[in-house]
């Protein structure tokens, strides 16, 4: 994509900061740290940037996928891009040549042609990486989804959609872990009313908050991964369910005030919410009903976790009977074209695993409610890492204490791993399936392969 590093032209790779919803997938994906961001916009830094387009395919949005041809000595800085509020216009052939003629120097604007052979941003095109090359977990990470998932719609609305955005109202408000003084989880349930608002498993959505930041300008979009199933988190409603999370202090017990988190913590039953959306098109369950999925989570990352186990709990039951209704944070759900006509048989559903990590117990959420699952159902790891008296434990140690289980799964074609939550977990969690893979006798790069072409690994973490 780019002209070899004596071009007087650069095709300058950017982010569109309207459509944007700082899902930070771009930033946890690059390899070389050329991804930024500021309390506003994610930028790409020209002097860093290899374009190996790892960014690329990640983005729910397009967003990232943006360029613009500039002098090179005129290429738009990293404070510029955080000024912006869209993007700067395309700049004509003749604009270009004026520009390099008034710099004294000579270009052929008509074309900027791909990295050169050997080059760093060529060798990073094709994947180069020697045995000295620093673990980049994300390169590990899937950006199909599985092959058996159903079609999502995405980006219905939004800035550059035929409408800005859709009005939900807000029909329930519940806290789902215990009081503390430094954190605060609400799981949120936001109606559409008549408005149709298609989602699966594993999608987000963008909340616009009211109001204006600090220098006047409306503030952007939040993403919130979506924490019910595709057919509603309460029967016979056009709804969803969010888990949210705000920090209450900092480490120095200062208080925090942030705008979208406690906007959303704050809500009441019937206040209308501003939503875009929906997003993302790889990080979805499989629906063949033999699938494995293995879920490791910290904190909300648990959102897209609740809503792939409550969609499977869902088909199990209706292949039991005829469905019960009703709703709360634990589950509940309406009937649909995908379980109808399966109460004549058992649902054959393939092992769920799940492994979720938090500080302590306290700060888990929907704790009590994932106690109550079956255990022929799910299989459910816990791991705290603040527990008093207690060593700390992370998620990636509960995997190597299952790494059996594990083994098995990494080798199996229909089993399929989902990593959501901080970034700080993805290289533990991903040096562990490797250390697995290896120890019970697996060709790591194939397996690693296989993960990744298949759609069988998904990292989401912010």
């Amino acid at each position: 994509m780019n002209a070899p590093a004596d071009a007087v032209i650069l095709k300058q790779h950017l982010i569109d900061p309207e459509i944007c919803i700082r899902c930070n997938t771009c930033e946890a994906t690059c390899p070389v740290g050329a991804i930024t961001h500021d309390a506003r916009n994610y930028v790409v830094d020209p002097a860093k940037c290899e374009f190996c387009l790892a960014c690329i395919p990640p983005c729910p949005t397009g967003a990232i996928d943006q360029w613009r041809k500039v002098l090179r000595i005129k290429a738009y800085t990293v404070a510029e891009q955080f000024a912006w509020d869209a993007l700067p216009a395309e700049q004509s052939a003749a604009e270009l040549a004026q520009a390099a003629a008034a710099a004294g120097v000579s270009a052929d604007v008509a074309d900027v042609p791909a990295a050169a052979p050997g080059s760093a941003s060529a060798a990073a095109q094709a994947g180069v990486a020697g045995e000295a090359a620093q673990f980049h977990a994300a390169q590990y990470g899937a950006t199909v989804p599985p092959w058996s998932a159903a079609h999502p719609y995405t980006q219905l609305y939004g800035p550059k959609a035929a409408q800005k955005s859709v009005t939900a109202t807000v029909v329930g408000n519940v806290r789902v872990t215990d009081v503390g003084t430094d954190y605060d989880t609400h799981h949120v349930m936001l109606d559409f009313g008549s408005m149709p608002f298609p989602v699966l498993e594993g999608q987000s959505i963008g909340v616009i908050p009211p109001g204006t930041d600090e220098q006047g300008r409306p503030h952007h979009a939040r993403q919130y991964s979506i924490a019910s199933p595709r057919n509603g988190e309460r029967a016979g409603y056009n709804n969803l369910s969010l888990a949210v999370k705000r920090v209450l202090e900092d480490h120095q017990g200062r208080p925090v005030r942030g705008v979208a988190s406690n906007y959303m913590c704050d809500l009441k039953l019937g206040d209308k919410v501003q939503v875009i959306g929906p997003f993302g098109s790889s990080f979805l369950m499989p629906n063949h009903p033999r699938s494995h999925i293995v879920m490791i989570c910290t904190g909300t990352g648990s959102a897209p976790m609740r809503a792939m186990t409550e969609w499977r709990r869902r088909l199990r039951r209706a292949a039991a009977g005829p469905s019960q209704g009703g709703a709360s944070p634990s589950g509940g759900g309406r009937g649909d074209d995908a379980t109808r006509g399966a109460h004549d048989r058992t649902f054959e559903g393939g092992k769920l695993m799940l492994f979720f990590g938090a500080r302590t117990q306290q700060e888990l959420p929907y704790f009590g409610p994932l106690q109550n699952l079956p255990k022929d159902f799910i299989d459910i790891n816990f791991a705290f890492s603040r527990t008093p008296g207690a060593p700390k434990r992370y998620v990636q140690d509960a995997m190597r204490e299952r790494a059996a289980d594990l083994a098995v799964l990494l080798a199996d074609p229909n089993a399929y791993f989902y990593v959501c939550g901080l970034k700080s977990m993805e290289e533990g969690v991903v040096l562990a399936l490797r250390d697995i893979a290896q120890q019970a006798g697996l060709n790591w790069d194939s397996v690693a392969q296989s993960l990744k072409q298949e759609g069988r690994l998904h990292l989401e973490t912010y």
